[in-house]
């Protein structure tokens, strides 16, 4: 009987333990794995969070950096356009500065002909005095004979 009263006594003590864990033991187990597992699901739902936002992020730097290309590319073009529309000023005043150059040489050419041509009238006409004097063999007044020298200088 000694055998049947320890199996009935290790009966009752494990129907007390199982009592025992299962009203004070197991739900404090239960849970801590119960917030164990939110933990873990929340964080599992904060990293997918991070990485929406992490693709959200790239996809607007990736945008921002395709509108700075294009701002850049834009005002690189207009930078371009004001450096030809600067060369061209540049061309344009310097073809009137030219242009006012070889005008005033040629208004100085045409006034050193003007008196190139004067000088060789008044040379002509002092050669057809010197002339007339030595074909008369005498002198000829110059005052007599200046509207003479006039005219001769003017037909010349």
């Amino acid at each position: 009987m000694h055998l049947d009263a320890t199996l009935i006594a290790q009966i009752i003590v494990f129907l007390l333990l199982a009592w025992f864990t299962k009203k004070f033991v197991w739900p404090p187990i239960t849970k801590a794995l119960d917030e164990r597992a939110t933990k873990i699901a929340d964080g599992l739902a904060a990293a997918d969070r991070a990485k929406t936002e992490l693709a959200s992020a790239n996809r607007k730097v990736e945008e921002e950096l395709a509108r700075s290309h294009q701002e850049s590319a834009g005002r690189l073009a207009d930078a371009e356009r004001r450096a030809q529309a600067v060369i061209e000023e540049a061309r344009k005043k310097a073809e009137e500065v030219a242009a006012n150059i070889v005008a005033q040489a040629k208004s100085e050419a045409d006034q050193q002909a003007v008196k190139a041509r004067e000088q060789l009238r008044d040379q002509v006409a002092a050669l057809a005095v010197k002339g007339a004097e030595a074909i008369l063999h005498r002198e000829i007044n110059p005052q007599v004979h200046a509207d003479l020298l006039n005219r001769l200088k003017a037909e010349l």
